[in-house]
């Protein structure tokens, strides 16, 4: 297959076309769309891994993303094309780092209407405040359930000038859409239509008090209820931004894989042919593929990582005659932040925004009875910040009311950075800013049921993962011992397995909390993905800073793993 790297400064042409010319004008029209998914807020560049073009067995880091650099790369294609239309897959907001977080996301709200986004589907974490922040995001206003955070970024907030869609969130009661299905979108010649859906099983990964009174259809019956009208309204073309995912066997700059598993290979092998591509999110990986939809053709599935480090793009010939596309093709652009021009407005609402949440940042909120707790892990596979963190979570989520968790599991790789980052730290003081910088994800902690035989299952996928010969060790809750024993054959490696000093039952249920990610199967912990009645909590950085804060915290340096051999 071809390798499509488009790193930023490769050339944003768009393939020539013969124009058809009708009374009106043009038939024929050169159509881009680039859509951003996963964004989160995260105004600022981060670090990326891109395939070294040199030698694809390895890897390069980038500072990718930010919205500086994004609006270079949309000047750039805006002026090789201006029928170029900027969408969001979902989760725009939600999740979102110091900067944007600190202040209701409403600088990612004004970045975006900047950038001329012109429409968003809704993700999952677009609920995360409730329906009713929702609404003011759409329609602007400072009347939000959290008004130490709103109107702080400007005294007035103008909301989204871009159009939030979902084709499939009813009210519960009365069974009505609460959003738009679809929005048609006029470029030159050629209308575009855009119609959405977010995951289903949004219920699932958001707390309760954020989908109250709202119900979730299934996705395709709901896109393909809504075509028939889209037809009706004249659209040349459309497109199906849908907020769920999958992930693909190869790297995302391979053009029409035919690797590609999870949930939306069957949403897309059936949903309306009339359906042209479908940009995806959710599942934060980057892949440009290729599935048969219920006509037998061969069409585009694509979604671009997370947090803008990709922007998946569309370049399409619409027949406006015809009301058809004639001729398509996909790439994921690389958002490379120091090859691209950046935009002069992004660089200032950036600024403004840091000039604003930085005091906050430094912010002392606790005095740890240690000058630092690092996340190096031991032989064992623990580590001091990994056991703080899971004991953590057990804290939050421990009440009845959130869910009555006995075990909390945390993967290592979400542990980004010691406790604080930098010593000498005589003080021994943290700030807000540090421990944002050890849990930046904004995860929602997940509560869910177990029998103690998943829960050996789930700790045999400890082993060989993520490659053979390779070990990814969670880090458990206080109270929660068991023994692995190196030498042992993969799936036989875990025994004596305690919570509290007693067996755990291979037949009994546990309530174990742990984040979002890994509660839906991330890093190859695919068992935890069958637990039943979830239920969303807090997040994971209010869970680490509330529990930071209630004591003076010293490590606990009593060997919960052991390992043999």
């Amino acid at each position: 297959m071809k390798n499509n790297l488009l790193l930023i400064g490769a050339a944003l042409s768009l393939s020539s076309c013969s124009m058809l010319l009708g009374p009106s004008g043009p038939t024929s029209v050169d159509v881009t769309v680039i859509g951003v998914n996963d964004f989160h807020g995260n105004l600022l560049p981060t670090s990326f891994r891109v395939p070294d073009p040199a030698d694809r067995t390895k890897t390069l880091t980038v500072q990718a993303g930010g919205v500086e650099a994004i609006g270079g790369i949309l000047a750039e294609a805006r002026k090789a094309n201006p029928n170029t239309i900027f969408v969001g897959v979902g989760d725009m907001t939600g999740a979102s780092p110091l900067i944007s977080g600190l202040l209701r996301d409403e600088p990612t709200i004004n970045a975006l209407n900047s950038l001329g986004m012109a429409v968003n589907v809704v993700g999952n974490h677009e609920f995360d405040y409730g329906f009713a922040e929702l609404q003011r995001y759409q329609k602007g206003g400072c009347n939000s359930n959290d008004a130490a955070k709103a109107c702080k970024f400007n005294n007035t907030f103008e909301g989204a000038k871009f159009t939030y869609i979902a084709s499939n969130v009813l009210d519960e009661k009365t069974g009505q859409p609460v959003l738009p299905a679809y929005k048609i979108v006029q470029v030159g010649n050629a209308k575009v239509a855009f119609v959405g859906a977010v995951l289903k099983d949004t219920p699932t990964v958001v707390t309760p008090a954020g989908v109250a009174g709202l119900k979730f259809e299934d996705e395709v019956k709901s896109i393909n209820a809504a075509i028939p009208t889209i037809k009706r309204m004249g659209a040349d073309a459309i497109v199906a931004l849908v907020h769920q995912g999958g992930t693909s066997g190869d790297a995302f700059d391979i053009v029409n894989c035919k690797t590609l598993s999870g949930p939306i290979v069957d949403i897309a092998k059936t949903l309306d042919p009339a359906v042209s591509a479908i940009m995806t999110g959710h599942t934060h990986r980057g892949y440009n593929c290729l599935v048969a939809g219920p006509d037998g053709k061969d069409r585009i599935v694509m979604q671009g990582d997370a947090l803008g480090h990709l922007l998946q793009r569309i370049d399409m010939t619409v027949d406006t005659r015809a009301n058809r596309v004639t001729a398509i093709k996909a790439s994921n652009v690389v958002v490379d932040a120091a090859k691209t021009p950046k935009d002069a407005a992004m660089t200032a609402l950036v600024q403004k925004a840091k000039d604003l949440t930085d005091p906050i940042a430094r912010t002392v909120i606790a005095t740890l009875g240690v000058e630092q707790i690092t996340r190096a892990a031991g032989p064992n596979g623990e580590s001091l910040l990994g056991r703080v963190i899971a004991d953590s979570q057990l804290a939050a989520a421990a009440p009845a009311s959130k869910g009555g968790a006995v075990i909390a599991f945390m993967n290592p790789g979400g542990i980004r950075a010691d406790l604080p980052v930098n010593v000498p730290n005589p003080s021994k003081q943290v700030t807000y800013g540090d421990a944002f910088t050890v849990q930046p994800f904004g995860n929602i902690l997940t509560v869910i049921t177990l029998t103690g035989a998943q829960i050996k299952a789930a700790l045999e996928q400890q082993f060989d993962n993520p490659s053979a010969g390779t070990n990814r060790l969670l880090q458990v809750s206080k109270g929660f011992t068991y023994t692995w024993d190196n030498a042992k054959a993969k799936g036989d490696k875990v025994s004596e397995i305690k919570l509290n000093g007693q067996a755990i039952d291979p037949a009994a249920s546990y309530r174990v909390v742990l984040n979002n990610f890994l509660a839906d199967g991330g890093d190859g912990f695919t068992t935890f993905a069958q637990g039943t009645n979830r239920l969303g909590g807090d997040l994971d950085i209010d869970a680490f800073r509330a529990y930071l804060t209630s004591t003076t915290v010293t490590p606990d340096t009593t060997e919960r793993i052991k390992r043999l051999n």
